[in-house]
């Protein structure tokens, strides 16, 4: 799996739709076609980009094919994301002090600031 396969992969939007879905459980190629409302052989082409980039793992299942998220490429996209989170919240915490600091005396409380992890 390339990083390049993995964001090309995650760049459409049917088949983030089909991540999401498959991040609550694993579902049948039928269940995906039903909730994705594409069809049949379009949601195949999707799943396979995503097994391609090994995003998802396939299991045959009598005569259904199930398909489940692979979380460890997330992971990577994770780790590769996380720089530029805490640059994020760098610039959070800055606007958060710069706040602090142009507040008056009443609109202050004495409650800690609240920090944000994730982006918006």
């Amino acid at each position: 799996m390339s990083d390049d396969a993995l964001w090309a992969a995650l760049a459409d939007p049917h088949r983030r739709a089909i991540v999401a879905l498959l991040l609550e459980r694993p579902r049948s190629v039928g269940e995906l076609v039903r909730h994705t409302g594409l069809s049949q052989p379009g949601t195949s082409k999707h799943l396979r980009v995503l097994r391609e980039a090994g995003l998802v793992q396939v299991r045959q299942d009598a005569q259904r094919r199930v398909y489940a998220l692979d979380p460890a490429p997330i992971a990577a996209l994770d780790a590769w994301l996380a720089p530029y989170r805490a640059l994020w919240n760098r610039g959070l915490d800055a606007l958060g002090h710069r706040l602090d600091q142009t507040a008056g005396p009443s609109d202050r409380t004495d409650s800690p600031p609240h920090r944000r992890t994730d982006p918006p």
